[in-house]
């Protein structure tokens, strides 16, 4: 193999690997996406387990007081669409059950006086 032919061979590598290290970058902002997604989502899957547990609990219990005293939970969905709402969760019907990141959402707040206005 002559000189020159070794150098054209070299080129041909190095730009191989200058491809290799694109595409491996790619692959490593992809993982890093899939990785903080797959975060989000197991915080997301607990804080629901969490809600899930306290909703049943809580459930029994006004099922219990209101057996036993025969009280009319005539309000309760609103106190509980509150409750998701302040605890992070939208509430309206463009967004609901996702988890809000930017502050408060001013459908679910519509939404929010709407009902109140409408149980007076």
């Amino acid at each position: 193999m002559d000189k020159q032919a070794i150098l054209s061979r070299m080129t041909q590598i190095e730009d191989q690997i200058g491809e290799l290290y694109k595409e491996l970058g790619g692959l490593k902002a992809q993982i890093v996406q899939m990785l903080e997604e797959n975060t989000r989502l197991a915080l997301e899957n607990q804080t629901l387990r969490e809600q899930l547990e306290q909703g049943n609990s809580h459930a029994q219990e006004s099922t219990e007081r209101d057996s036993s005293s025969g009280k009319d939970s005539s309000g309760e969905g609103h106190d509980n669409l509150a409750r998701l709402y302040n605890e992070g969760f939208h509430i309206c019907n463009v967004h609901y059950g996702s988890m809000r990141s930017n502050g408060d959402c001013l459908f679910c707040l519509s939404f929010l006086n709407k009902t109140s206005n409408d149980d007076k």
